[in-house]
């Protein structure tokens, strides 16, 4: 089972696996498999159906009533399937392996563009302290932990924990999407002040621009592949 599964007990998780392959077993075929009672499969499935990983319906047969049987839902088939990491790392392998700057360059403001699609509609805010705490809000729902705090005149948005450290440890240009990402979102530039991988205890995003000024909309990124190269990190710079 993967992180993102429910809190299942080992025991659950073995009707879980016996149900996959679109199988639709019974009661009696469930204890059959696990050596259990009828009783105690009965327990089980009553904590999946209410997790809303399993599914009953009525099943007629040649002889007798009609039966219970029990199938996965399509959240309890999708269990186990959401673990990416290997798949990540090979895809920006690749990307690293693309010679040509500007063709690289464009495949990573591409990919901030799309990061920033997934939560475009969702944020909300006038200003770049409330556009960046949106996005705060929304990260922490994805069980990024983030911050948001008013500098000496910029709001700050603090990351605890990396979205994604084994592809940041092996290509800093991850921190870069991530920047593009939030600068895209806040409406504002934004530089990465500090970062973990220089040292520092967490990642900090400053906004460049007047923090109390209401920016009518983020400012579009360029189109095509000709965008200009961004370093991956500010830190350090003035």
């Amino acid at each position: 089972m993967s992180d993102s599964a429910p809190n299942f007990r080992d025991s659950d998780a073995a009707i879980v696996e016996l149900l996959r392959g679109d199988a639709v077993l019974g009661i009696g075929e469930l204890a059959g498999h696990l050596g259990v009672t009828a009783t105690a499969v009965r327990q089980r499935l009553d904590r999946l159906m209410r997790a809303g990983v399993v599914d009953r319906r009525v099943q007629a047969r040649p002889r007798g009533r009609p039966a219970h049987v029990y199938s996965l839902t399509a959240a309890g088939r999708r269990l186990g399937g959401d673990n990416f990491r290997d798949l990540a790392m090979v895809l920006w392998r690749e990307i690293r392996s693309v010679r040509e700057p500007s063709v690289r360059q464009g495949l990573l403001n591409r990919i901030a563009g799309s990061l920033a699609d997934v939560y475009r509609d969702r944020v909300s805010g006038q200003t770049p302290t409330e556009r960046l705490s949106s996005v705060a809000a929304l990260l922490g729902e994805r069980g990024i932990s983030c911050s948001v705090e008013q500098g000496t005149s910029l709001p700050v948005l603090t990351s605890y924990s990396c979205p994604y450290p084994d592809l940041a440890e092996q290509d800093r240009s991850v921190c870069a999407a991530e920047r593009l990402m939030l600068q895209d979102l806040a409406g504002v530039a934004v530089q990465l002040s500090e970062c973990r991988l220089d040292g520092a205890a967490c990642c900090r995003f400053t906004a460049a621009g007047d923090a109390s000024r209401p920016e009518a909309a983020p400012p579009p990124l360029s189109q095509g592949l000709e965008r200009m190269p961004i370093p991956s990190s500010n830190a350090g710079r003035s």
